[in-house]
């Protein structure tokens, strides 16, 4: 099998994970996460998940403008509850790349690397997601909007004929092609585009 080729072209991100360093996953922490690892932890490629990833990496990109992205030092905060709409989707990719959790995560070693708790739903926050910096204090608001790049109309006729069991293999292979083209112009779209809001907020 074969990605997409527009994959490998998406904005890239190297967090430092120090828990990755000292259990020997990575000599010296570093790990560099692409599309193709949010597709593969999603198991599809949509709006949605190409949203997720943008929002995370250009959150990060603001929060650590001038050094790494420090993983399992990161809060994060929805917006919305985590079984709302997409949101659980969206919460995944960022718990991939952040490696913040609610309870579920690692529990630490002599008090550190502790992956638990930061991860919270249902906050009072000025964007869709809430972004913390835990040794600093610093915070990067993010919210996605789809809209601004329109999928092709011929799509969701397509995509009831596939549900109906009534399309063609052509049918079938012309949908998935719209609905990545879609995706592919979203992750390659402008920072101007309107895609992606995000605004700094002070440092308590």
């Amino acid at each position: 099998m074969a990605f997409p080729a527009f994959f490998a072209q998406a904005p890239r991100l190297t967090v430092h994970d120090g828990l990755a360093q000292l259990l020997g996953a990575s000599d010296d922490g570093t790990i560099e996460y692409g599309y193709e690892d949010a597709v593969r932890l999603a198991g599809h490629s949509c709006p949605t998940v190409a949203g997720a990833w943008l929002m995370t990496v250009r959150a990060l990109q603001a929060l650590y403008p001038d050094g790494t992205p420090q993983r399992g030092e990161i809060e994060v905060h929805f917006a919305d509850e985590a079984t709302s709409g997409v949101t659980g989707v969206i919460a995944n990719v960022v718990c991939l790349i952040t490696g913040a959790t609610t309870d579920t995560g690692f529990k630490g070693l002599a008090g550190r690397h502790d992956r638990r708790h930061l991860l919270h739903f249902n906050a009072d926050i000025p964007g869709e997601i809430l972004f913390t910096r835990r040794d600093t204090g610093a915070a990067v608001a993010v919210s996605f909007s789809a809209q601004a790049v329109p999928g092709s109309p011929a799509a969701m006729p397509l995509l009831q004929k596939m549900l109906s069991g009534q399309a063609t293999d052509d049918e079938s292979l012309q949908f998935g092609e719209l609905w990545q083209d879609r995706v592919r112009r979203i992750l390659m779209a402008p920072e101007q585009a309107g895609l992606i809001s995000i605004s700094h907020l002070q440092a308590a």
